[in-house]
């Protein structure tokens, strides 16, 4: 069966003076003039046309109808603002790049586990992240690395409810990074606001029905398993569309279960089940996904693929390429970055502004 995507392409600093010939990429600060428009038969990559937006429409009204009409769908969500995303009596608007800041209260994850120490000083650490500018403090306390212990949800409770209940107490947005029922209803009563899940609501039975009846936003993230090991890969036909595939099935079925499309975010997984190479190929298209028309989460921050980008470096030093990939998503239209290192990409990303806004103002 015949499948077509359209990537966003031809990025361009400014749409003044080009009427007809630029759109603006999810209501970022991202404005685009061309599109990838990619056809697949069998999983595999069967042809590809670099189409100018002026002649797009041209171009799929030489396609089968049915590939045509789904091309046009795809482009509306493309060209589509996100709502602002509602936590709590926090609203945050998603016409620019936001941070969502990393607060793990494990002793061992892969980064940066059990450097925050007790409860006081987690606390005092998503403090300083929000203070630092983010957004969202993204709270977890279980490890998801490869190898990783499953621990017991009532454990896992014990080391993110008095956290969250201190932040939410000083007015910050909180999501709750688990895929337990139990552990995201003792986070939302504590305060948390937001779900985010590595197995997009798959791995627990109830999380669906929890979720649901939060009435709060959720993340849906790729993981080629749902089972206790996340990163169990039985192979790809082409990560790229496998993973636009899998969340855009995802993203339909909890519609379709009755949770509106405006709370849904996708993450497409980087380094969960995937190689290098799928890393790389996942980061140089990511506007792909906005086809499916939800605010795209991502995540690479001190991840494994640096370190074998850069000699093996440690993950605590991985800086330079943890803020070159936020940036990379940024610059292809990602409303999220998902980071441990908070006023450096914070900073980074208000210079990216600043070149934004000079050539949006200048013309």
């Amino acid at each position: 069966m015949r499948q077509i995507y359209l990537r966003p392409s031809a990025v361009i600093e400014t749409p003044v003076g080009f009427d007809g010939q630029a759109a603006r990429l999810a209501g970022t600060m991202v404005y685009f003039s061309a599109l990838e428009v990619i056809q697949t038969e069998g999983g595999k990559r069967h042809s590809k046309a670099l189409v100018a937006l002026s002649e797009l429409e041209t171009h799929l009204s030489d396609l089968p109808q049915e590939l045509g009409d789904k091309a046009r769908q795809q482009f509306a969500h493309i060209t589509a603002s996100r709502p602002a995303i509602k936590m709590g009596a926090r609203t945050i608007q998603l016409d620019q790049p936001r941070v969502m800041g990393i607060l793990n209260c494990t002793p061992d994850s892969f980064s940066d586990g059990g450097t925050h120490g007790d409860v006081e000083a987690q606390a005092l650490a998503g403090g300083e992240m929000a203070a630092a500018g983010a957004s969202i403090i993204d709270v977890g306390g279980e490890s998801t690395r490869p190898g990783a212990p499953l621990i017991w949800e009532g454990d896992e409770i014990k080391r993110v409810q008095p956290v969250i209940e201190r932040l939410a107490n000083a007015g910050h947005a909180l999501s709750i990074d688990t895929r337990k029922a139990a552990v995201m209803e003792a986070s939302l009563q504590a305060g948390a606001s937001m779900i985010n899940d590595i197995s997009a609501l798959l791995y627990d039975d109830r999380a669906l029905a929890v979720a649901k009846a939060s009435d709060c936003p959720i993340v849906l993230m790729h993981a080629p398993s749902q089972s206790s090991d996340p990163h169990k890969n039985d192979g790809y036909h082409d990560v790229l569309f496998d993973v636009y595939d899998w969340l855009e099935e995802r993203v339909d079925a909890l519609v379709a279960a009755g949770i509106a499309r405006q709370r849904l975010l996708i993450d497409p997984g980087l380094g969960f089940g995937k190689s290098l190479s799928d890393n790389l190929v996942l980061v140089n298209n990511l506007s792909l996904f906005h086809g499916i028309g939800c605010p795209i989460l991502f995540g690479a921050s001190r991840k494994r693929m640096i370190g074998a980008l850069s000699n093996e470096a440690p993950a605590d030093a991985r800086l330079g390429g943890s803020i070159f990939l936020a940036m990379k998503a940024v610059e292809q239209g990602a409303h999220i970055v998902r980071v441990h290192d908070v006023p450096e990409t914070v900073q980074a990303i208000h210079v990216w502004r600043g070149l934004r806004d000079s050539a949006l103002t200048a013309g």
